[in-house]
């Protein structure tokens, strides 16, 4: 259960993946913050420094752990401020202070895996490294885009690594459960085998975060890593066409180009789901919703898309994984990753006349 601070972003905060149990919005000392939440049972507070009065000066932060917990908090920055820079970042760090981030993704990151001073003690010795000017001088567009010996260079505070990403030309799409065991894995393994027909087999990759059920398909291009280290092993299958990933439990996923989110529509995962989180089709408004393992029929999506308030981005029925299937086909061309006629069902053969 989650408690959220705003002001300035507190429309982007809608959009979080949490658990949320009390809002405030506005501008507060640190010093009522402290005193509003000192007592107050929560996991994680997020805070959107705008909500701190002069919130540009480190010295406030430290009154606010006087209070708080400061490994509970979750800072907001200012994309571009000079809050972004080594020297001040490495006051936070001091103070105790190791999760902050400049985006919504990077909240939905660090409030499923925290940072400790592992993650963020590169950004500290970058202050020692660097002379900066005192933090109250605004760093004007010109300076944040100097090279990396720059004073003023902005410090990415989302993911750990530094190493700048490589130039990809592969497309990325991500499967999300949300329902529990939505059917992801499978769905990928079924995209997988019907892509690699059209672009071949070395053209096509499909990686799982943190988990290890890919091994189970015996299939030399899907692949199981940690989220520590996905960066590198996207960046390895860089010049591939299409990168299918497997998201699980892995928040930070700016790096798709889309992602796709998997509902099981039965009542049982549904009610859970809701009872989860009462606030999730809101979330979900404008997203690529899939139901998967559905067994409802046009007029029942149409039901459901009124009572959850969301449009169904395609509705697959149960398939056999074992063979191929012209749903996923059209599911892919709808996805945007072949055109509609690539494959010719009744001959087996590619590039013949699509029929459905």
């Amino acid at each position: 259960m989650d408690v959220v601070v705003s002001n300035k972003y507190r429309n982007d905060l809608v959009d979080i993946d949490a658990d949320i149990i009390k809002s405030v919005t506005g501008e507060y000392e640190a010093v009522e913050i402290g005193e509003m939440f000192k007592d107050f049972f929560f996991d994680r507070l997020i805070i959107d420094v705008t909500a701190l009065k002069s919130y540009e000066d480190y010295n406030i932060y430290q009154r606010l752990v006087q209070y708080l917990d400061p490994e509970k908090l979750v800072f907001l920055l200012p994309e571009g401020s000079k809050l972004c820079t080594p020297n001040f970042l490495s006051h936070l760090i001091s103070f105790g202070i190791y999760n902050f981030t400049t985006n919504i993704n990077g909240i939905n990151y660090l409030l499923n895996k925290p940072n400790t001073l592992k993650e963020v003690e590169h950004i500290a010795k970058m202050a020692t490294q660097v002379k900066e000017e005192p933090v109250s001088s605004v760093p004007n567009e010109d300076e944040l885009d100097e090279p990396e010996t720059s004073p003023k260079q902005e410090v990415k505070v989302v993911v750990p690594s530094t190493k700048p990403a490589t130039k990809r030309t592969s497309v990325i799409i991500g499967v999300r459960n949300v329902t529990a065991s939505a059917g992801a894995t499978t769905l990928i393994y079924m995209m997988k085998k019907e892509l690699s027909l059209i672009y071949g087999q070395e053209n096509v990759v499909a990686i799982e975060v943190d988990k290890n059920d890919f091994s189970y398909f015996y299939d030399k291009r899907m692949f199981s890593v940690k989220q520590v280290d996905l960066r590198a092993t996207l960046d390895k299958f860089s010049n591939v066409n299409v990168i299918l990933v497997d998201l699980n439990s892995c928040r930070q996923d700016s790096f798709c180009n889309d992602i796709i989110y998997l509902i099981e529509p039965s009542t049982l995962k549904l009610n859970r789901l809701i009872q989860k989180n009462r606030i999730i089709f809101q979330n979900l408004a404008g997203k690529k919703v899939v139901l998967n393992q559905s067994i409802l029929q046009n007029n029942d999506v149409f039901d459901f898309e009124t009572e959850a308030g969301i449009k169904i981005f395609y509705n697959i029925p149960p398939l056999d994984e074992r063979k191929r299937n012209s749903v996923i086909a059209d599911f892919l061309s709808r996805v945007g990753l072949i055109r509609s006629g690539e494959t010719d069902f009744s001959s087996g053969k590619i590039f013949g006349l699509f029929r459905r």
